[in-house]
């Protein structure tokens, strides 16, 4: 099952988004059960962002990341990140050929269409800033020679927060790079028993998604994010909210621009996921959190005091004052 593409050579239209998003959801659901944080997801991905599932194991986020990748048509690896991985076991690395009697370059699992690095604070920073390049640039280094990933390529990153030994934090700098973070949490009880009856069901553990998207249909859908409109009022209100993180009471450190231009791109996945081609201040106000709360730098003593990222950026949301509808929707 595939969406339908009649031309190519257009961007995609909104309606046409909102069909395959739609369609990929339902699909992805089909084996991840509950998992709100779905919807994040794809707006990160369609917004061409990496993004970074934080919470504690068992709660599907492997599961999650495989079923996208399949349901999106795009090619998948996992990285299990551990202390002894090295930046070449994720970029790939120069091997001597004897037949040839040279050195050939043999790409790592980095170069894929969705990478997972699953438990990425389980290997240390140098290994860490292996991905720093290719998330940013979309190419990675080896020995002076640039190597191109593949395009659409993403970042999906778990994390497990609740363990310290034997793990290492990200830095400020890397988690910056995510678009979004994402906190997964537990299923409630009705989920949980549709999880069983559905594990009992099909009579194994495997659960199986379907592609719904053709390769090459995911950038053809991201083209379609261009011609979604941001009135200058829109705009400016995603400017005021991170200029307000920014002076918040118990931050070091705010949000930075690239927070300001991930606000804004994942408002305009928002709004064209609904069908629409323009944005509002509730496109934005529903990623906050996930695109801001994680490049927020705490003093000590708000530290201290258990005062958390998320709780500040839900505060400032009520506190900055809200445009009116944009033009568009009126």
């Amino acid at each position: 099952m595939t969406v339908s593409t009649p031309d190519h050579a257009e961007p995609a239209t909104p309606s046409q988004i909102a069909a395959a998003s739609t369609r990929v959801l339902a699909q992805v659901r089909t084996a991840v059960v509950g998992m709100p944080a779905l919807d994040t997801a794809l707006a990160t991905i369609l917004a061409g962002g990496h993004l970074l599932l934080e919470d504690v194991p068992g709660t599907g986020k492997t599961l999650a990341a495989r079923s996208l990748a399949t349901a999106l048509g795009l090619d998948f690896a996992r990285i299990q990140c551990t202390p002894d991985l090295l930046p070449s076991d994720v970029t790939g690395s120069l091997v001597y050929d004897p037949a040839t009697t040279s050195f050939d370059f043999r790409p790592g699992p980095i170069f894929t269409g969705l990478l997972l690095a699953d438990e990425i604070n389980r290997t240390p920073p140098k290994t860490q800033s292996a991905l720093l390049e290719g998330m940013a640039e979309r190419q990675v280094t080896v020995e002076g020679t640039t190597h191109a990933l593949p395009r659409p390529f993403h970042v999906l990153a778990t994390s497990n927060p609740v363990e310290h030994e034997g793990t290492y934090p990200l830095p400020e700098a890397q988690l910056d790079r995510f678009m979004t973070r994402i906190a997964v949490g537990y299923l409630d009880a009705e989920d949980e028993t549709d999880l069983l009856r559905r594990r009992l069901a099909r009579r194994e553990e495997a659960a199986p998604v379907q592609p719904v998207l053709a390769t090459g249909e995911l950038a053809w859908l991201q083209s379609g994010l261009e011609q979604v409109a941001v009135e200058s009022d829109v705009l400016r209100y995603c400017v005021d909210l991170v200029a307000a993180t920014r002076e918040a009471r118990g931050v070091d450190v705010g949000a930075s621009p690239r927070g300001t231009q991930a606000l804004v791109l994942l408002a305009r996945a928002v709004a064209v996921m609904s069908g629409r081609s323009f944005t509002t201040p509730e496109d934005v106000k529903s990623v906050a959190v996930p695109a801001l709360a994680h490049r927020l730098v705490l003093t000590p003593q708000a530290w201290a005091a258990g005062v958390s990222p998320t709780a500040i950026v839900t505060d400032l949301l009520s506190q900055v004052p809200t445009p009116a509808a944009a033009p568009s929707a009126r």
